[in-house]
């Protein structure tokens, strides 16, 4: 897809008309969430932003050196056409027992309620409970990879930035990748919320073309029984006028509230399937992909990290901040790059001989 055409296109023609096409496109992608995860702290004098580091910080995983090294990261042609056909692509083994433990360390003072991480006004958002119901509890965060080393080199992982680079594009081609964000997902033992089922890209049409890719990374093992991530395969092609489903529960809480506005034939394809992801594995998922995990009422937490990545040329599509109030505004029709969206992998890499 060039830069030129409408960045929500999907590879299919898009589903009969549905009653959601009358709704107003300002209002349709208005995520009120965001205001009630506002961050409002002043960092600790000689806090490190690590935003300003491009580089792997080192601890979590051994950069690679070679071209050879990078190519083992890359996925078969078979599981490509899986990802395109789907939707989505599952089980992948991204990290290590060894590894997920390591960023769980990190992951309890975040969890902790007596007391904030002194890197906590860094967060883009942090929701507590982003539905507000103690009885179905979500923690939901954005920017955790500019406070701690180890959710930092997370974003620059090789497993999950190369194939990155194979998925992230309509055209199928190898291309650069940008971080866009991370997140944070727990759901407690026992009163663990739900996530409603939402496409990505209805969240993030302040920027174009549409050449995004979220990585779901499981911190723990993922059960039907404790709030696993489900997809309904095929969704990534749902569309309304060329544009992504609208938001129809800014704060996850609804499980179901997306079936109000789907056609007769959505809801006929609508077959939830759970990743079964176990501790250390990712799924991949295109930005339209219809997917949401439901609450945990099991003796263990659930938890999760996420990564958001776009591909080298994606741009602002609006003068207001992209992320939070706090960093500088990238203007409409301008590039995304700088501090906040580096470059995570670069095909050339490959390349390298020593």
């Amino acid at each position: 897809m060039s830069s030129t055409e409408d960045p929500a296109t999907p590879d299919q023609p898009p589903t009969k008309k549905s009653k959601s096409d009358d709704i107003d496109e300002k209002t349709m992608y208005k995520n009120e969430a965001r205001k009630k995860g506002v961050v409002d702290l002043n960092l600790p004098e000689g806090f490190k932003d690590l935003s300003t580091v491009h580089v792997p910080i080192g601890g979590l995983f051994d950069q690679p050196q070679t071209g050879k090294e990078w190519h083992k990261y890359k996925l078969t042609q078979e599981q490509v056409d899986s990802y395109w056909t789907n939707g989505y692509l599952p089980n992948i083994r991204v990290l290590s027992e060894d590894q997920c433990d390591k960023l769980l360390e990190d992951y309890k003072v975040f969890l902790d309620p007596d007391k904030l991480h002194p890197g906590h006004g860094l967060f883009f958002e942090f929701h507590r409970n982003q539905g507000g119901d103690p009885n179905n509890v979500l923690l939901h965060a954005l920017g955790h990879w500019r406070i701690t080393a180890a959710f930092h080199d997370v974003c620059f992982l090789p497993a999950i930035a190369v194939p990155s680079s194979q998925l992230i594009d309509p055209s199928r081609e190898e291309v650069d990748v940008r971080l866009w964000h991370d997140q944070l997902f727990a759901k407690p033992a026992k009163h663990g919320g739900v996530v409603a089922w939402h496409q990505d890209y209805s969240y993030w049409t302040r920027t174009k073309p549409m050449k995004h890719l979220t990585i779901h990374i499981a911190l723990d093992d993922q059960t039907v029984e404790n709030g696993g991530l489900h997809f309904i395969p095929g969704s990534h092609r749902w569309t309304r006028n060329g544009m992504p489903l609208p938001i129809t529960d800014d704060n996850f809480a609804d499980m179901e509230s997306i079936k109000g506005i789907l056609t007769e034939e959505e809801k006929a394809d609508f077959k939830p399937t759970p990743s079964l992801l176990k501790k250390g594995e990712a799924s991949f998922h295109h930005p339209l992909m219809v997917h949401g995990s439901y609450s945990n009422r099991t003796d263990k937490p659930r938890r999760a990290c996420v990564v958001n990545y776009f591909a080298d040329g994606v741009i602002s599509d609006t003068d207001d901040p992209l992320l939070s109030q706090k960093e500088p505004v990238i203007p409409k029709g301008c590039k995304m790059e700088g501090q906040f969206f580096p470059i995570v992998y670069k095909p050339q890499w490959e390349s390298v001989s020593t």
